[in-house]
């Protein structure tokens, strides 16, 4: 399954709060974290919108998600197309009335030596990474109400180095901090608008399914205090949390959810 963990009924896991009756769009949602945030805003009784690339993972979560009587749609987007953030956007309206919050969790990686990396394969990182956050953010803002949240996904690599060639990868995630800071400046009182970021550590997804085992267990080992990698959960409960109205007062920050990396 593409969230790596069971559907379990209940809109609201104890501790956590409840999204019933918001309609959550969340992007890059085919797998990792972005498959585990839309799953788990369904459970706590969200109305999900989908969206993603590769058609056939988004299908399995559909299945999943509708099997335990979750309310999910889904469509293909390529966040690096504005109209298909228009779109992904205008689903949501069409068929659950409104969007009340937004994850954008769509991202690539590339590990390059820098005096190696061709131009193509930067921009491409930085289109997906960064522009295509930017887009999905206006995408949806235009149809948000007042008291509706954007958590952007960045990474603890906007903020330090893990010791690969990753310029593309890293600078996109440190400016996704900077166009979170922005909007939440544009939008918060303007518009009502929170829009925050989290930055992960590591976590079992498919990029760090192709790290090779001996550098990931050395870097935990090394830098990260709690001496593991993130378990979905650990995630999902940091997303609900700035989507949820429990940081109603917080906009414009990114929270690092990285077992204490970031300090050493």
């Amino acid at each position: 399954m593409p969230t790596g963990q069971p559907f379990a009924e209940g809109a609201s896991p104890a501790g956590g709060p409840s999204f019933d009756g918001k309609v959550v769009v969340v992007t890059g949602a085919s797998s990792g974290l972005g498959a585990g945030s839309a799953a788990e805003f369904a459970r706590r009784g969200a109305r999900v919108v989908a969206g993603a690339r590769r058609v056939d993972r988004l299908e399995q979560l559909v299945a999943e998600v509708k099997s335990a009587g979750g309310a999910i749609a889904c469509r293909a987007a390529d966040v690096t197309s504005p109209s298909d953030c228009e779109r992904l956007a205008e689903l949501a309206v069409q068929r659950f009335g409104a969007v009340d919050v937004l994850v954008n969790a769509a991202g690539v990686g590339a590990a390059v030596p820098a005096t190696r990396e061709e131009p193509d394969a930067f921009r491409s990182v930085v289109d997906t990474n960064l522009m295509g956050s930017y887009w999905a953010a206006q995408a949806c803002a235009r149809r948000m109400r007042p008291g509706s949240s954007i958590v952007n996904v960045t990474s603890i690599l906007a903020f330090t180095s893990a010791g690969l060639p990753q310029a593309a990868y890293a600078s996109s995630k440190a400016a996704i901090v900077g166009l979170t800071r922005d909007l939440a400046q544009q939008w918060s009182g303007r518009k009502g608008i929170r829009v925050n970021a989290i930055a992960p550590g590591f976590f079992a997804t498919e990029m760090t399914d192709e790290l090779a085992p001996d550098y990931l267990a050395d870097i935990v080992a090394r830098r990260v205090p709690l001496g593991r990698m993130g378990e979905l959960g650990e995630f999902t409960a940091a997303v609900c949390f700035l989507a949820g109205p429990d940081a109603s007062f917080i906009t414009g920050v990114t929270l690092p959810v990285d077992g204490g990396l970031l300090t050493n």
